[in-house]
């Protein structure tokens, strides 16, 4: 794959593959694991797949939850209460094109790369450990999106490599949730310097600088607070079973009232 994109043919992915495609003229990037047989598990916001508003008007994905896909009659087939999703590939590229997410570069090709979202330095996984882990979650869902700790190529990510960050404040996996946060903080941490750089040239080389940096520190291969987690614990390392079970607790304790009563 190139140095400036990671674009590939159909023919050139393999099951196991982490692909994505851009959404909305290349502002964001929509992520998935490939599993063969042109199909794609990926994660998207609950709330969007429950929707009973006019698809045309939703910018994440306008495609209906209710609609028919001429090509697999399963294409978006879903556990109740779960974003996780499996697609063909026409449906999840949306006639977009297709782009092959890198594993284990260099930190000298992740710098070269600016836009995040695109490769990591962490290794991934074996193809038959990566669609295990996309299906199991497909059964068992991956708890509740969240755009910055928890989203598409967060679980896409997680996939490749079975890597969580302990720490559940902050930025999570996702590098292209980290692009959009290091490049207002890069700007910010460099303004002081504006005083000692009368070149913009200068100031724009530092502020770039800084954002390859932030990157870089919060990708999941250098980063030190990540832990590998098998798929089957996922549930209990992020506290879903807990709140499952505190949820079955109120209703247990509600029925108990109402018998009471």
């Amino acid at each position: 794959m190139g140095l400036l994109t990671n674009r590939v043919e159909r023919s050139e992915i393999k099951p196991g593959d982490h692909i994505y495609t851009y959404r909305a003229v290349f502002t964001y990037s929509h992520h998935g694991i490939f599993v063969g047989g042109s199909k794609v598990v990926h994660f998207r916001p609950e709330r969007i797949l429950d929707s009973s508003t006019d698809p045309s008007s939703d910018l994440y994905d306008p495609i209906s939850p209710r609609s028919t896909c001429p090509t697999f009659p399963d294409c978006g087939f879903r556990q109740p209460n779960s974003g996780v999703v499996l697609s063909c590939l026409d449906c999840f590229l949306r006639n977009g094109s297709l782009y092959c997410f890198e594993y284990g570069v260099t930190p000298s090709v992740f710098l070269a790369k600016v836009r995040g979202g695109t490769c990591t330095t962490a290794m991934s996984d074996p193809p038959e450990t990566v669609i295990h882990r996309a299906m199991y979650l497909l059964q068992n869902g991956f708890g509740n999106y969240d755009i910055f700790q928890n989203n598409c190529e967060d679980f896409a990510l997680y996939c490749k490599t079975g890597l969580l960050i302990m720490e559940k404040q902050g930025v999570g996996r996702s590098g292209q949730a980290s692009s959009v946060i290091g490049a207002p903080l890069a700007a910010l941490l460099s303004s002081p310097l504006k005083l000692l750089m009368p070149s913009p040239v200068g100031v724009a080389t530092v502020t770039a600088g800084m954002y390859c940096m932030s990157r870089y520190a919060t990708d999941i291969g250098v980063r030190s607070d990540v832990i590998k987690v098998a798929v089957e614990d996922l549930a209990v390392s992020l506290g879903w079973a807990e709140h499952r079970d505190e949820a079955a607790q109120e209703n247990e304790a509600s029925s108990r009232q109402l018998v009471t009563l």
